[in-house]
């Protein structure tokens, strides 16, 4: 199977045996998945596409790695990102462990050069073509610990934990503000005065009244599932990025709030399941690409995740093509709020 990405193409034809090497958070695609070597990712999605295929594969936070003959890590668009990968396979792999960093040059690898020189790790470039570099280095002790990019923040009386690589990183997205702002209409029984709660955040409730069960979808750092936990919903938050759920659940934590977080491909770890509301800040990006792939998917497949009369309340921005996407899958839709930036968009499903 030929190579389908510029930056597969460029190692494709390098005179290479990758048989035992490690590929680092790599994009889909048919080469590597068909050929040689295991994967470490922070993407979900992958993860399961690679073991799928039967082959070893490691999430990104997985505490140990088997030393491979090398590793190619493949530059993300985050800086502060490619950084802690770069800490990460200094602290995880043999010293001398030859070290190949690709990326696209529009997606910043040349910034690579520099993260290489400030951590001791001199390289040369091996290889340029398809608008694509590749460079070659070994690994050596840092003395960092790649955990120290762990961060936190306030927004909305809320400690947010957060990574690079997840969305918003260190800020309250203003999509997320808007759809904050709206959802006490919206869910009215969660709109509780949080001052009045008991012991570790949460209303106490009769214990004949059952929690309303709330699916935060794409939960980024964990700023709607933390909102809706303290309200006393029952929380189920998802996101395929491992850091984005790492950061939740450390924000649950922080909070002192009870909460599940899974990695899962929208709906991929959720078979069975139904909810009495659905919310979401949907991506769009797959790295520098618009993907409108995973919003489809969290819209389509919405109704048979929730109950009857159950809701799906998503923001995004104004210009994206939604609407179609809700009027197929509900019959209809409400806009909660417009600030020409973004829209809130209610669907419910029928019944009850």
């Amino acid at each position: 199977m030929p190579a389908e990405t510029p930056v597969c193409q460029l190692l494709e034809r390098q005179a290479m045996d990758y048989r035992d090497w490690l590929w680092v958070a790599p994009p889909r695609d048919a080469w590597l998945e068909g050929g040689e070597g295991r994967l470490l990712s922070a993407d979900h999605g992958v993860v399961e596409a690679w073991r799928a295929e039967g082959k070893l594969a490691a999430t990104a936070l997985e505490a140990t790695l088997a030393p491979p003959a090398g590793a190619v890590f493949f530059w993300p668009k985050s800086h502060a990102l490619g950084e802690w990968w770069l800490l990460r396979l200094c602290q995880a792999l043999p010293a001398g462990t030859p070290l190949q960093v690709v990326g696209e040059n529009s997606g910043g690898i040349k910034r690579a050069l520099k993260v290489l020189a400030s951590l001791g790790l001199g390289c040369r470039k091996r290889d340029s073509a398809r608008r694509c570099t590749l460079f070659e280095t070994h690994l050596e002790p840092v003395g960092i610990d790649p955990d120290l990019a762990w961060t936190r923040f306030e927004a909305d009386d809320l400690t947010l934990v957060s990574h690079p690589g997840v969305f918003g990183h260190g800020k309250l997205d203003d999509g997320t503000r808007l759809l904050l702002e709206t959802l006490p209409a919206v869910l009215p029984a969660l709109d509780v005065n949080v001052n009045d709660m008991g012991e570790g955040g949460r209303e106490e409730k009769d214990e004949s009244e059952a929690a309303s069960r709330v699916l935060d979808v794409g939960c980024g750092d964990g700023i709607l599932a933390a909102w809706l936990a303290r309200r006393g919903a029952a929380v189920t938050a998802v996101d395929v990025n491992a850091f984005a759920v790492e950061a939740t659940r450390r924000t649950l934590a922080a909070n002192a709030l009870d909460g599940e977080a899974l990695e899962s491909d929208v709906y991929s770890r959720l078979e069975g399941r139904r909810f009495d509301a659905i919310v979401s800040n949907p991506p769009f990006h797959q790295e520098r690409a618009i993907d409108y792939g995973p919003a489809a998917r969290l819209i389509r497949e919405a109704p048979s995740h929730l109950v009857p009369g159950g809701q799906l309340v998503l923001v995004a921005n104004a210009f994206l093509p939604y609407p179609d996407l809700l009027e197929a899958a509900f019959g209809s839709f409400q806009i909660l709020a417009d600030d020409r930036r973004f829209r809130v968009y209610l669907a419910r499903k029928a019944g009850r």
